[in-house]
């Protein structure tokens, strides 16, 4: 199937159809410094079951993402569908967090319920349940309580969250007409007496518990197993009949998941050159050519050799524990991607480099981004950090795609767990590939983050900027610059370019725009006053609500956060946007050609 070319527009506003490729020919894509951008160019957009010829051609988003002020809290009012099971996380009538979400019923209106900030900042507007959950999303569900209990990094969760749908895809397609595995192809498929609601939800739930328990062991007892129980299944039913529901769901699991202990990632913690044991752990070798940078003492120069490069931050942690992390997935360049070709979308020319205007530009940019913000991008910026214990940013749109399932009334019954099989399915794993695609950049370039690239300019100079929690705009020393992010936790410990969370969101929002057939998202939540983790009772001064009209209007959102954020450079947020929406349109014809029968 082939879609309609659209003439894009780049950040700018002008029509390139060409705007998808500048970064890959090294002229990167770039807005004006502290401006939210237009969206970028898409490439070519869809509904899942649009004819050929037929796709309607969708122009960019001309709705900004808005923020209103409210002076007077809501208090939640939520009820949990009837067959949505808790798993330990919520009580009713509590403050809630970013798991819980709320569907609006007049008018196909929605408030979603989201929050990078602590839960008791989320409130919503009074909204009707949701309607019955299918059984993709219990387990979609699951899957992201047990990314909160892990310590994965956030490529490590892309590839997990991407592992475990792809396991109930095939699990699913077996009981198609059409439908193809990833790894079994069409050997698993079923008669069409046995395509029953029921085979397809005992199915899936054994190839969810499969791979649950390999990606998130430690959850297995606390999440997974009472998930099971409650939907009256045996996690220890370890069947290879595949004649039988819980057999095709042990076969396609283990088929998925021994194809990807061999996927590069390390997982197992076996590869050689690895630590022994230690899952996800480097093997290759890589160093920072940078000494750390200790936040609690002043600055010192001399700790960076090389200042282009990333330098590793010594911190104490919010355990309290003295912590120097080191590089986060830097063997993932190695790891296999489902659609995108490795490398394909590495950056020709990179970040700006030092001793060129460019690179001075890029950090007085962010200095005055620091020294401006107002309450609203500050709630933007700690609202997308999704830091440690949360989803993190590849699990936020799984949130997103679970708003839409609700949105769009899928339903439990098998029409709703076809649609929410397809559209995780190519969701995570969209978002996963894009990930390979930004760390393959961050290693590649092993780029410097502003808090080095601002100390080291600027150190001995006094500049205008954020000063810290409740100090406000001062003057300071460029040498004691710190970013709008929490003490415990100054600054991912991986290099800059390109902006994970910037593939992530792009990613994310050109999948479920695909699906759906329109950019329309209408999703929006509130922030109540002094709800801020990092300058909590001050910020924001009165609630406010973040709202986005498109998918297009969150990706860009995400992006800007790690500007306002002090995490990302400007070139380091718009390529990505760039290259986000590129691999998701590479995942999408390979997911959509699976589902249609390959």
């Amino acid at each position: 199937m082939s879609w309609a070319r659209c003439p894009s527009r780049d950040h700018r506003g002008h029509h390139d159809d060409e705007g998808f490729q500048d970064v890959l020919r090294g002229r990167g894509t770039r807005g004006r410094s502290g401006r939210e951008p237009h969206a970028l160019p898409h490439p070519q957009v869809g509904h899942p079951r649009a004819s050929e010829g037929g796709a309607p051609c969708l122009p960019p988003p001309s709705v900004p993402p808005t923020a209103h002020r409210r002076r007077r809290a809501m208090k939640p009012e939520f009820e949990r569908p009837s067959n949505d099971v808790d798993l330990g996380a919520i009580a009713l009538n509590r403050a809630v967090s970013r798991r819980d979400f709320l569907t609006a019923a007049a008018a196909g209106g929605a408030a979603l319920l989201l929050s990078g900030v602590p839960a008791s900042a989320v409130v919503a507007s009074r909204a009707s349940a949701a309607p019955r959950d299918s059984v993709v999303l219990l387990w979609n569900k699951a899957f992201l309580d047990g990314v909160r209990e892990s310590k994965l990094g956030p490529p490590m969760v892309a590839r997990a969250l991407a592992i475990a749908h792809t396991c109930i895809y095939d699990a699913w397609a077996a009981y198609d007409h059409r439908a193809v595995g990833t790894r079994l192809s069409g050997s698993l498929r079923r008669p069409p007496d046995e395509r029953k609601l029921s085979n397809r939800v005992q199915a899936i739930s054994f190839a969810a518990y499969r791979a649950a328990a390999d990606l998130f062991p430690r959850s297995t007892a606390t999440i997974f197993d009472p998930l099971m129980a409650s939907l009256g299944f045996d996690g220890a039913d370890i069947s290879r009949d595949t004649s039988t529901p819980p057999g095709i769901g042990n076969v396609a699991a283990k088929a998925v998941l021994e194809d990807r202990h061999a996927d590069g990632s390390n997982q197992l913690g076996d590869a050689l050159g690895g630590s022994p044991g230690v899952a996800y752990s480097d093997y290759t070798g890589y160093a920072p050519k940078n000494d750390p940078m200790d936040v609690r003492v002043p600055f010192d120069p001399t700790s960076v050799r090389d200042p282009n490069s990333w330098q590793p931050l010594r911190y104490v942690d919010g355990s309290g524990n003295v912590v120097t992390p080191s590089f986060v997935g830097a063997q993932w360049p190695r790891v296999a991607t489902f659609a995108v070709a490795p490398g394909s979308l590495r950056s020709a020319s990179g970040p700006a480099r030092f001793g060129t205007g460019g690179y001075i530009t890029q950090a007085r940019d962010l200095l005055d981004l620091s020294a401006d913000l107002t309450d609203e991008q500050k709630v933007i910026a700690e609202y997308w950090a999704d830091g440690p214990h949360s989803e993190l940013p590849p699990g936020h749109w799984n949130l997103f795609a679970q708003f839409v399932s609700r949105r769009d009334h899928h339903g439990a019954q098998s029409h709703g767990i076809e649609r929410d099989v397809k559209l995780l399915f190519a969701l995570t794993n969209a978002i996963a590939d894009a990930g390979c695609c930004a760390w393959d950049n961050k290693r590649t370039f092993d780029s410097v983050r502003p808090i080095t690239a601002i100390r080291t300019l600027f150190h001995g100079q006094v500049v205008r900027a954020w000063a810290g929690p409740y100090q406000g705009t001062k003057m300071i020393d460029g040498a004691t610059w710190f970013p709008y992010q929490p003490r415990s936790f100054p600054t991912p410990p991986f290099p800059e370019y390109s902006s994970g969370h910037s593939n992530f969101s792009a990613a994310g929002a050109e999948v479920l725009r695909r699906f759906t057939g329109s950019d329309r998202f209408g999703a929006s939540t509130v922030l109540r006053a002094g709800s801020s983790r990092i300058e909590p009772g001050l910020v924001p001064s009165s609630d406010l609500t973040l709202s986005w009209a498109t998918f297009s209007d969150a990706a860009n959102q995400a992006g800007i956060s790690r500007r306002y954020g002090g995490i990302h450079f400007e070139q380091g947020d718009l390529d990505a946007r760039a290259t986000g929406r590129m691999a998701a349109r590479d995942v999408w014809r390979k997911a959509e050609s699976l589902w249609e029968g390959g």
